[in-house]
């Protein structure tokens, strides 16, 4: 059961993460299915019942204004639609054709899906928390540097967790308390936003580092 979970699990994440948000759901949910179907190694029956979940909730969340809480209960819907489908058919990753290969792509699944998660999901939930305060803060910066700042600083926390050395982490916050000392010095307001931002960034990769690190000790 565990092997199909992953399977669609991380075909979700690619399809709905790591393309562009400006990809046409049409072809998102195509990219769906074929990833979830290469990575099951067959059953296509159940990469397209998954497949149809995930447009029911695609369409129903552009019906719901967007905030964090509706972006994450889209997250959350997504993960119920790939647990209602590994329940209807939890062997399905076991007569496919990666079946012998189980033990040793569990951790790589585990492994790519915790970073996606870690980074490209980790970017729309900090902004969406950070968005009532972003105008009052008035931080002036080039374009998309703070998204791109928090990939890179996401992504270096989950691997500094996956490798076991997460007291690195404490390197990092001081370079950058270094590094925002002047804005954030000069306008308490920036320095609020700043330190709030950091810390939701730090803790949602953390959370998905140990996590994948618990799975794959578990596995």
């Amino acid at each position: 059961m565990i092997d199909a979970a992953l399977a669609l699990t991380l075909a979700w994440l690619l399809a709905f993460h790591l393309l562009p948000p400006r990809v046409p759901l049409p072809v998102r949910i195509v990219v769906v299915f074929a990833l979830g179907w290469a990575a099951l190694g067959g059953a296509a029956h159940v990469t397209a019942a998954a497949a149809l979940g995930h447009v029911a909730v695609a369409l129903i969340a552009r019906r719901v204004p967007l905030h964090l809480w509706s972006y994450l209960s889209t997250q959350a819907a997504h993960i119920v639609v790939i647990a209602a489908v590994v329940v209807w058919m939890p062997d399905a990753f076991a007569h496919g054709l990666w079946a012998a290969y189980a033990a040793t792509l569990h951790p790589l699944a585990i492994l790519l899906g915790g970073v996606i998660a870690a980074t490209l999901m980790g970017g729309p939930a900090v902004g969406l928390l950070m968005a009532p305060w972003r105008a009052a803060a008035q931080i002036e910066g080039l374009d998309n540097a703070g998204r791109i700042i928090g990939l890179m600083e996401r992504a270096l926390i989950y691997l500094m967790v996956m490798i076991g050395e997460p007291t690195g982490i404490g390197f990092l916050i001081a370079a950058k308390s270094i590094l925002r000392f002047e804005t954030a010095s000069r306008d308490q307001k920036a320095s609020e936003y700043v330190i709030i931002g950091t810390l939701a960034s730090f803790g949602w990769a953390l959370a998905w580092g140990f996590a994948a690190q618990s799975l794959i000790a578990a596995l």
